[in-house]
């Protein structure tokens, strides 16, 4: 007999942001497979063998393929498979990929959604990413769109007007604020980073889109982080003045 297979979000790090159906997947399964952005107080709940499969730019990471594989034998082995998403599994987290890898071997599979960083992140530091008073929208998108593919249009972005969350844009700040200058967007737009959110290392600092790589630099924030740029950013607790969200 075979389980579907559960593609879980364990949303931005605080267990108690976990949905109740992520918490019976992880305390369910026979294995669980986690990526290296799952909060280590998230992997204490597990109760099944945890296999760690990390993927992180800039570090050697676990073969995509190989994970397909994995969950797979583990499965047809009729084991309760969990693969363990930080933030949401279809929101920058390849679980489209995974999805099609599991149904082509004839596996049924269970997508669990997690909240994705992207909402919850300026959320932790009072920043609301809509908001009618200065922004009808967001848009998600990611600065590290990984080798051989497409840079996101920043110029077609910035025209829209609506609050830009950047993932995995720490690295490349520098190139992403020129690009949206020179589209247009103003340098004294509101902007803000968002290091570790929901996670004991939380930190953010409050920016303008021009003062953005220089903040970066300055304050030593570091990946996994998040850019929120836009009108909303102003909303941003001053440093220090925002509780901690976490699990007791």
């Amino acid at each position: 007999m075979t389980h579907p297979v559960s593609l879980v979000g364990a949303g931005p790090g605080d267990p108690e942001l976990l949905t109740v159906r992520a918490l019976r997947r992880i305390e369910s399964a026979d294995v669980v497979l986690a990526d290296d952005l799952v909060d280590p107080r998230v992997l204490a709940l597990v109760r099944g063998r945890l296999l760690r499969v990390g993927k992180r730019g800039g570090c050697i990471s676990t073969d995509q393929q190989f994970i397909h594989a994995l969950m797979i034998r583990e499965a047809k082995a009729g084991h309760r498979v969990v693969r363990l998403k930080g933030g949401d599994p279809f929101v920058f987290g390849r679980g489209g990929e995974e999805a099609d890898a599991l149904r082509e071997a004839g596996l049924e599979v269970e997508v669990v959604s997690g909240l994705t960083s992207g909402i919850a992140g300026p959320a932790a530091v009072g920043i609301p990413v809509t908001d009618r008073r200065a922004s009808p929208g967001v848009i998600l998108v990611t600065g590290h769109p990984g080798e051989g593919r497409t840079e996101p249009d920043w110029a077609a972005l910035a025209r829209t007007g609506l609050t830009l969350v950047v993932y995995m844009g720490v690295a490349r700040a520098a190139a992403i604020t020129a690009q949206l200058l020179a589209a247009g967007l103003r340098p004294d737009l509101p902007a803000a980073v968002v290091s570790g959110a929901h996670t004991a290392a939380q930190r953010h600092a409050m920016t303008t889109l021009a003062g953005l790589p220089a903040c970066i630099a300055t304050e030593g924030l570091k990946s996994p982080a998040l850019l929120v740029i836009g009108e909303v950013a102003a909303q941003a607790a001053a440093a220090g003045q925002w509780p901690e969200v976490m699990a007791g």
